[in-house]
């Protein structure tokens, strides 16, 4: 599995007021065929002990992006790649959990 196909096509329906977006975070993704997005960081969320990261792109669509998330330091995080199929659906289905209480 890609990184793109680990998107959650449509997986946020934001009801937000964005005029203090210039609080948001974002950060820059670059994938494997040297493409870049920026993305916002949605939150930061734990499944079973461990902690995720949703990235909301700003390319127009829908999707959200899901990694694994690791505290490397001050301020230094690192993105980790979700190999298992099995642990990513289970992700995705407790972020969705997440955002439909929202």
């Amino acid at each position: 599995m890609t990184d793109k196909d680990k998107a959650i096509p449509g997986g946020l329906v934001d009801e937000h007021d964005h005029d203090d977006e210039e609080d948001a975070d974002f950060l820059t993704l670059e994938f494997d065929d040297g493409e870049e997005i920026e993305c916002e960081i949605m939150g930061i969320f734990e499944v079973d002990g461990k902690e995720y990261i949703a990235l909301i792109p700003s390319d127009g669509t829908d999707d959200v992006y899901i990694y694994g998330y690791k505290e490397s330091g001050d301020d230094e995080f690192e993105l980790i790649d979700i190999e298992d199929d099995a642990e990513f659906e289970k992700v995705a289905k407790e972020f969705e959990a997440i955002t439909a209480e929202e």
